[in-house]
């Protein structure tokens, strides 16, 4: 049965791992993959605000399976796939092999860790290394000898290392392990490794901090992106049927929180040590977030549902443990809960394959419309930041350094700014104004997630830099620069 679970999550990850466009952080991870590994990890701070752990990871896979979309997003698959049996080990510790299997088969379909198993970002290896912490930290707790404490300290040192949310879950079973380790000895095991890759890390983590490349989470209040935090672990950024699924999602999971309350309460039968655990778990979660709501509190938020990932296999067990131990009491309730989550899941990830407005930015079809470019030509990009992800799908683009360049055409082309979890229409002007005399227009493409618009000359005219500077949205563009130099 794991195994029928596991391949239906890599079904689900491997089998459209190309039907989404890179989106803009891919693009970038993409563009640290064409670099020699020491120039890799020279760029890392200047580029990225996470820790160098995945990009490492990353650049040895793409030595293998080289950097076009699967290649780029063939790890984060497999990571994904890998938290399956994790999942479910560390569920069959609180309620035995059904609930092993029910939080497993939760986690196979979870939109949410689905869509991160087709990103090459570095949270599908976050959500893996907060599924094994939480594992090896119970071992640990169960039988605090050297090798396992050294096992917790080493994966926690890696989840550090991977993204410094991972610090939360991992600052919170280490004073777990600190109060009830017996030895001095013991609670110095535990903690070395982290604490040293806290050290090697907090330098990197003060100058990524001054690029301020994750400034636009805080421009959303903090309450609100609290308040989509459940919608999304549940249903990922976006769903077909959004409303009708999120109510059936939200009757599967009372259900799975009416059998953890059986399982506490001592109404189902499980050893001591299932509910013991069960304990520890949550509140090992719920300690990790609001470790993070009280660094936002402090002046660090950065509190976005990706950067709590680590989080959700956690809340995955702890629903299958809930549903198993609601077996007992209401079996019927208990199934149709879990068909109804599995259903969902399934329906999400079917609905986000075939449907381009609940995807990311589509950049690849936004440079098939463009074509390639036999002659010089300026296109005027919106957003502002569209090189890096249009250059991966046109290489040679290049941005217009200089005040004036002659070209016999300029095109348009625009995406709607938003987020992941934000459906926005791109621009559709009803007029676009000429650059220069002598454009006119010459064919325009309206796509669900961008606009292209194209003018022409009859020859070679000279255009202004300060002409193309305001998008098809009105706002300031990227003017960019195709074909032979």
């Amino acid at each position: 049965m794991l195994a029928l679970v596991c391949v239906v999550g890599a079904a689900l990850r491997f089998a459209t791992l190309d039907v989404q466009s890179l989106w803009f952080d891919e693009a970038v991870t993409a563009q640290l993959m064409r670099l020699d590994l020491p120039d890799l990890l020279d760029a890392i701070p200047g580029s990225e605000s996470s820790p160098p752990l995945y990009y490492v990871l990353e650049w040895l896979s793409t030595q293998l399976l080289g950097t076009g979309e699967v290649g780029l997003r063939s790890l984060s698959a497999l990571l994904g796939t890998a938290t399956i049996p994790l999942v479910w080990a560390l569920g069959r510790r609180l309620g035995g092999e059904r609930a092993g299997l029910l939080a497993a088969a939760l986690v196979a379909v979870n939109p949410m860790l689905i869509w991160f198993s087709q990103e090459a970002r570095a949270y599908a290896l976050l959500a893996l290394l907060g599924a094994l912490v939480a594992l090896l930290w119970l071992r640990a707790l169960e039988l605090p000898k050297t090798s396992r404490l050294l096992a917790w300290g080493l994966v926690a040192a890696l989840a550090m290392a991977t993204h410094y949310y991972a610090i939360f879950l991992v600052a919170a079973q280490a004073l777990w392990l600190v109060y009830r380790v017996p030895t001095s000895r013991g609670r110095a095991t535990a903690v070395v490794l982290p604490i040293a890759a806290g050290a090697a890390l907090g330098p990197l983590a003060l100058g990524q901090r001054a690029n301020d490349s994750a400034a636009f989470i805080s421009n959303s209040a903090l309450a609100t992106r609290l308040a989509q935090m459940p919608k999304q672990f549940v249903l990922g950024y976006n769903a077909p049927l959004e409303i009708p699924l999120a109510i059936v999602s939200a009757l599967a999971l009372l259900a799975a929180i009416a059998g953890l309350v059986l399982l506490v309460l001592r109404r189902v039968e499980v050893g001591e040590t299932a509910r013991s655990d069960a304990l520890r778990l949550a509140a090992v979660g719920g300690a990790a977030l609001t470790l993070a709501l009280l660094a936002a509190a402090g002046g660090e938020d950065h509190v976005i549902t990706r950067n709590v990932l680590a989080v959700l296999p956690i809340a995955a067990t702890l629903a299958g443990a809930g549903i198993a131990a609601l077996c007992a009491a209401a079996p019927r309730a208990a199934w149709a809960a879990a068909a109804s989550a599995y259903a969902v899941g399934v329906a999400v990830a079917v609905g986000v394959a075939s449907d381009p407005g609940l995807q990311r930015d589509d950049w690849r079809g936004a440079a098939r419309a463009l074509g390639r470019a036999d002659a010089p030509r300026v296109i005027a990009a919106t957003p502002p930041a569209a090189l890096v992800p249009l250059r991966y799908y046109l290489p040679g683009l290049r941005a217009q350094r200089e005040p004036q360049t002659t070209t016999a055409e300029v095109d348009y082309v625009a995406l709607a700014a938003g987020y992941p979890h934000q459906r926005l229409a791109p621009p559709r002007p009803a007029h676009v104004p000429a650059p220069a005399p002598g454009f006119a227009p010459a064919g325009s493409t309206q796509a669900e997630t961008f606009t292209v618009v194209r003018l022409r000359a009859p020859a070679p005219q000279p255009v202004s830099l300060l002409a193309l500077e305001t998008g098809l949205d009105g706002g300031p563009a990227a003017v960019l620069l195709a074909g032979p130099s």
